[in-house]
């Protein structure tokens, strides 16, 4: 046991809250994603001036995996911009983040603390950015190419 932390705090992941948030987040993508399916192809969008880019990277019959990315030439460090690999599920009509920024691979729970101090609903965390930014682009975003 953590110092300070009982079993009955431990965090534990709400099942059927991610999953509305993944069906939320799947709705979302549909309309932003290229209209083929090839690898490859990508749609840019821009958002108050700042450019993203959505690439597919990966076509099966039941998943699409898709980087997303912002591409803008400002002063910033590459790593500061956001940088998600999602993975579609056509079958359950879902969309998971995957990856994000140096996470390589998203883990359900984290302990905390933990040597890379990630939350522990840091998979949540990431997902619901994904939902809000998506929400955003929605909203605001023009699509840069006809194609899209």
């Amino acid at each position: 046991m953590v110092q300070g932390l009982s079993l009955k705090n431990r965090y534990t992941v709400d099942l059927a809250g991610i999953m509305r948030l993944y069906e939320t987040n799947y709705a979302k993508l549909l309309p932003l994603l290229p209209k083929s399916d090839e690898v490859g192809d990508s749609c840019v969008y821009q958002v108050f001036g700042h450019e993203y880019t959505i690439t597919i990277t990966e076509s099966t019959r039941y998943t699409t995996v898709i980087e997303l990315l912002q591409q803008d030439e400002a002063s910033l460090p590459v790593y500061m911009y956001p940088h998600l690999i999602i993975r579609l599920y056509h079958d359950a009509r879902v969309a998971e983040v995957c990856s994000a920024q140096q996470i390589s691979r998203l883990k359900p729970r984290y302990d905390y603390p933990n040597m890379r101090m990630h939350q522990q609903d840091e998979k949540h965390q990431v997902n619901r950015f994904l939902g809000d930014w998506l929400a955003y682009c929605l909203k605001n975003g023009i699509s840069k190419q006809s194609v899209c």
